[in-house]
């Protein structure tokens, strides 16, 4: 029986922490959220993970009902090679990461993307007015391709900072992918689109140090 290919899921914002990640995965309700997912149809957990760095910026909008009004994340798609956003990317199969896709768009019925499609032009938008919508072939890592999502356009117009929940996972899963310090997080965070100039700003360094 021919092992089904592999697909690396690249992603920026609360799947960094690998537990919440596993939602996807497995099943079941994130810490603090107000969602349960079903998880794959295949609930085998991924082969492997790793940092990835994204050139794309990291930006929070629209108003989360999993996180209670908050904003959620998403990366900028011109990509410029002078930005760096921190991602972790799962070693998953091509199923699993379809299966994931459906998850997030909240699609009901028989559904399918054309990767290969995706790694021929680099990108899919599938116009079906879904918050992660367009689907980025970031390249290769160990023969296997890189894939993530977001939405098909830079949400100018919907900025909003993050809930203190969401954030808090997003922390948590840069200490968990990357050893950074407190320092470290409070530097990357405190210039996002939706933290910087919000009251969720003041809170950063005691949501790092786990005072809140």
């Amino acid at each position: 029986m021919q092992e089904e290919p592999k697909v690396w899921y690249a992603c920026y914002g609360s799947n960094l922490l690998k537990e919440r990640f596993s939602c996807y995965i497995g099943g079941g309700r994130p810490a603090n959220a107000k969602r349960v997912y079903p998880g794959c149809s295949n609930k085998t957990l991924p082969e492997k993970s790793k940092g990835i760095t994204i050139n794309g910026d990291l930006y929070f909008a629209k108003s989360s009902k999993t996180w209670s009004g908050g904003g959620a994340g998403f990366i900028k798609s011109d990509f410029n090679k002078n930005i760096k956003t921190l991602g972790r990317m799962y070693l998953i199969t091509q199923q699993q990461f379809i299966d994931l896709v459906q998850q997030e768009i909240k699609f009901e019925g028989d559904f399918d993307i054309d990767l290969q499609r995706v790694i021929k032009n680099r990108s899919l938008d599938m116009k079906n007015n879904s918050w992660y919508g367009k689907i980025i072939y970031l390249g290769e890592d160990e023969n296997c391709p890189i894939f993530t999502f977001t939405n098909e356009d830079y949400l100018k117009d919907e900025i909003n900072s993050p809930h203190e929940f969401y954030l808090k996972i997003i922390i948590d899963g840069l200490k968990e992918t990357y050893q950074m310090s407190d320092a470290e997080i409070e530097t990357y965070l405190k210039n996002k689109e939706g933290i910087k100039g919000f009251s969720i700003e003041t809170k950063l360094p005691r949501l790092i140090q786990g005072l809140i």
